[in-house]
């Protein structure tokens, strides 16, 4: 097969509709719209508008509650504060919201940084977080750690 060979497969292409040349044409006058009305003119209908039938958007009800007061906190796991201490760019002896922003553990702070469970903890270590689940709190103390709290 050569460059000046290659062509597209049967049907794959299909020439542009010429529009409003002429009544032989079948397109001519109108172009295929009709008579006026919305669906007519340039910019088509309105999105949503059902020909004054109350819209289906607005015949749904609406559901749900967003709280505007609620935090959104930066998650941080156990398994992921081991590794970092292995790896030498945490050390467990005081570990804050700083010193993890700082490693790179979290990229940002949002309204806190909680402390979840997933994972073990081995090393002895004293973290300050905003908030922490339950049962990582049970994990750091009974690895001889302790977790203290700050905003």
């Amino acid at each position: 097969m050569k460059l000046n060979e290659i062509k597209d497969n049967e049907g794959a292409t299909k020439n542009r509709k010429r529009v409003g040349r002429g009544i032989g044409s079948g397109k001519g006058k109108t172009c295929g719209l009709g008579h006026k009305g919305q669906k007519a003119r340039s910019g088509g209908a309105k999105l949503g508008f059902e020909g004054g039938q109350m819209p289906l958007y607005r015949q749904l009800p609406k559901h749900g509650f967003k709280n505007p007061f609620a935090k959104t906190y930066a998650v941080v796991n156990l398994d992921t504060i081991q590794k970092a201490i292995d790896a030498g760019k945490l050390d467990a002896k005081s570990i804050t919201v700083e010193s993890l922003l700082n490693s790179n553990i979290v990229s940002k702070k949002l309204d806190g940084i909680r402390l979840l469970a997933r994972g073990a903890v081995t090393s002895s270590i004293n973290i300050t977080v905003s908030s922490a689940s339950k049962s990582a709190v049970e994990a750091v103390e009974k690895a001889g750690g302790k977790v203290s709290y700050a905003e």
